[in-house]
């Protein structure tokens, strides 16, 4: 982890997002793996759970380094259709704050 100009771990922290991205299309554990290696490839990335059974994926990003549109769009590009997604923050595991698009 870099940080700059004396920035604290809490500080880059505060940066980070929680987004649970509907999907259609997996039908198995290959397809959560798929998807899985798409989200992973983005360098704000921190973790990624997927779960074809539930048609979703589970993101804690760094909203400074990449956004939902990206990861919804790796999503498509994989051969799968995002269809919407819920925020929330990123700190301390709480899913306050939600919103749906």
């Amino acid at each position: 982890m870099l940080i700059f100009g004396g920035s604290s771990m809490a500080d880059n922290v505060a940066a980070d997002q929680f987004a649970v991205i509907r999907i259609e299309g997996m039908h198995c554990h290959k397809c959560e793996q798929k998807i899985q290696q798409a989200l992973s490839a983005h360098s704000g990335v921190h973790e990624v759970e997927v779960d074809f059974l539930s048609g979703q994926a589970s993101v804690l990003f760094d909203r400074d380094s990449v956004s939902v549109k990206d990861l919804m769009d790796s999503i498509n590009n994989a051969g799968y259709r995002a269809t919407g997604f819920n925020l929330g923050q990123g700190t301390g595991g709480s899913s306050t704050g939600r919103t749906t698009h």
